[in-house]
């Protein structure tokens, strides 16, 4: 056989190995997720949403899709607990909150890329190697969560307390508003987002960011700005998972003094959580 021949036969072979493998992978999460959509939702896991602040003020509809949603998510990630045991109640409250920022969004369902959860019990200490001018230093930060693509880190200590009761904060939505933005492949305070919407969702973000910044850095004169916080101008990105904790945790106050801003995240989340989740 000439060289050509059998280099054409070895690539027709691995392709058809390849479209094999594909085909019955495929075939194997049809079935995996038709099992997960099978299962009944635990009774358990309903009282614990009910002790949210955000489950009971869903629409019944929304209710059956978000348990739908709660499931597939704890049976299709892994949960590592760092020092303690991993709950029921930690993988129900982390998948809630997760699946509640993509409840209205089709198509980014259950965050396909999202391997991991490690769950720590407090704050974590992490140290990080920068280098200025060619002189390194070391410095160390302590976190409540952080994300990367495949994997989620979530402290629980703070989880948990956010989780039951409406604050400002709430580490969950945060950390997982980082998985949305990175969606794209680029973590940069720039969801996955229609073309047509690009231009006026980037231009209402960075002018509050840049206001934000500026304020930030003279540190007086907050304003309406208090409501984001300091944190919030570390980034782009810090700034959009900051701005979507307050969507969901105070949507009054961020739709009273940002008004736009609360407009560009009500379009995108597909959610009026001023409506839904203010008192």
């Amino acid at each position: 056989m000439e060289y050509n021949g059998a280099l054409l036969l070895i690539f027709a072979v691995l392709g058809s190995a390849l479209f094999i493998f594909l085909f019955f992978n495929d075939f194997r999460q049809k079935r995996l997720i038709q099992k997960i959509e099978a299962l009944p939702f635990a009774k358990e896991y309903e009282k614990t949403l009910h002790k949210t602040p955000h489950y009971d003020r869903l629409s019944y509809d929304d209710q059956i899709a978000i348990q739908r949603s709660i499931l597939l998510f704890i049976h299709t990630k892994s949960f590592i607990g760092i020092g303690l045991n991993v709950s029921d109640e930690m993988k129900v409250l982390i998948a809630f909150y997760a699946c509640l920022l993509l409840l209205h969004k089709r198509g980014t369902y259950c965050y396909d890329e999202l391997k991991t959860i490690i769950i720590y019990p407090h704050a974590v200490m992490i140290n990080h190697l920068q280098s200025n001018g060619g002189i390194y230093t070391k410095e160390e930060f302590v976190i409540q969560g952080q994300s990367t693509n495949e994997t989620v880190v979530i402290t629980w200590h703070d989880a948990k307390r956010e989780s039951y009761h409406m604050r400002h904060n709430n580490v969950i939505l945060h950390e997982f508003a980082h998985e949305i933005d990175f969606m794209d492949g680029q973590i940069d305070g720039i969801p996955p987002i229609e073309d047509s919407k690009y231009n006026g969702w980037v231009e209402i973000l960075y002018k509050e960011f840049n206001k934000l910044n500026t304020i930030a850095l003279k540190d007086r004169d907050w304003g309406k700005y208090k409501l984001l916080g300091a944190y919030a101008a570390s980034n782009e990105a810090e700034f959009f998972a900051v701005v979507t904790e307050r969507f969901f945790e105070s949507p009054a106050s961020l739709k009273f003094h940002f008004p736009e801003l609360y407009d560009e995240f009500m379009n995108f989340y597909q959610m009026d959580t001023a409506a839904l989740f203010s008192d």
